[in-house]
């Protein structure tokens, strides 16, 4: 079995130089964003504010990006408040640790040429958690979905490969200035906004996000939801052939979703709980799936789910079997750079190029 200690910097030259850049715009932009940070409280409308609003209107018309990485960050300290002092995540802020190791499957390597998959079983730390940035946000809280999956396989080489999914098949926006407009529209709707408040002003013209809200899904256990990574990737094999691809996390344990009245009657921390119960008495297994693209599919559009009869290759098995030893260190030097290029696998959305440079710069405010 692996034992996978924690570690701030364990990267590659490139992956290195990477962070260096990330740190050298959160210098050169900091007084910025000390004189735009939001209150250090979250605001108390925001986790709620999107269930009250109503609107209909026109199709989601993407654009060219205008948000930058601090821009982005910014506007979910806007939504949800300036947790620093905490050394908490901007978003996604709650949530549990563990690590494992993960399987390759031998059909991944007719699709990617990456060398995770053409070895032995790697060490991987991962993290479940709920999508508000607010620590303290509870498990049965109507903000807590859609949760979130992020693993980091631990590769030979230092070139870590970051995976990331959310319970739920599409994202509530088209791009990353849509999800920035989003945030901002939470952030300054409060109980009081007169109607239509930022929120309504903001279903109004994107009615995918309240289709988005209506559905998401509360799972009965970590353990028990499938994630699904919207932001396409492209592969390329040993033979040069390339091909999009989207990420599926699929549970073996079965999916296992809660009813509203279910749902209230568990506790503040149920998800947490239980998944640190169940790690002690089994391993917690996913299993990876690339699904394949085809002609007329969104590539650049994470709000656009593909068909669900799209080709699925199994990429390998994902077995989480303990906490790390120290957790507080663990979490507090854990990111995820999921739009990281890689041989054979490059990032297809241009939310993962600017997410790219944006987690680096949460990353070192929360230090």
């Amino acid at each position: 079995m692996f034992q996978l200690s924690v570690t701030p910097f364990r990267a590659s030259p490139r992956r290195f130089s990477f962070y260096c850049g990330a740190a050298l715009i959160a210098l050169a932009t900091v007084s910025q964003t000390h004189a735009q940070s939001a209150p250090k409280e979250t605001p108390p409308s925001t986790v709620n504010a999107l269930h009250a609003a109503s609107a209909q209107g026109s199709p989601d018309t993407p654009g060219p990006q205008k948000e930058t990485p601090l821009s982005t960050v910014e506007s979910l300290h806007t939504a949800f408040g300036d947790h620093h002092a905490e050394h908490a995540r901007a978003i996604h802020t709650k949530g549990v640790i563990f690590e494992g190791t993960f399987t390759p499957a031998p059909e991944a390597r007719s699709i990617v040429k990456t060398p995770i998959f053409t070895g032995a079983a790697l060490p991987i730390i991962a993290r479940f958690s709920l999508f508000a940035g607010v620590p303290d946000v509870p498990d049965n809280n109507d903000g807590a979905s859609p949760a979130g999956f992020s693993i980091k396989i631990k590769a030979a080489d230092g070139d870590d490969l970051d995976l990331q999914g959310i319970n739920h098949r599409d994202f509530a926006v088209a791009t990353s200035d849509d999800f920035a407009a989003l945030m901002r529209a939470l952030g300054t709707t409060k109980p009081d906004s007169p109607h239509p408040n930022p929120v309504e002003q903001f279903l109004a013209t994107h009615p995918h996000t309240k289709e988005f809200l209506g559905s998401r899904t509360y799972p009965a256990s970590y353990a028990e939801a499938k994630f699904f990574g919207l932001n396409s990737v492209k592969f390329t094999n040993a033979d040069g052939k390339s091909a999009y691809v989207r990420y599926q996390f699929v549970p073996r344990a079965g999916e296992h979703y809660l009813a509203p009245e279910e749902r209230k009657a568990k506790s503040g921390s149920y998800l947490q709980d239980e998944i640190v119960q169940r790690a002690a008495k089994e391993p917690i297994v996913f299993d990876w799936y690339a699904q394949m693209s085809e002609k007329g599919d969104a590539i650049e559009d994470p709000s656009i789910a593909w068909p669900d009869t799209r080709k699925l290759v199994k990429l390998g098995t994902l077995s989480l079997t303990r906490q790390p030893s120290d957790l507080k260190a663990a979490d507090r030097t854990l990111v995820f750079l999921v739009g990281q290029p890689h041989p054979g696998v490059e990032p297809a959305d241009p939310m993962l190029v600017l997410r790219n440079a944006a987690d680096p710069i949460s990353f070192g405010e929360r230090q």
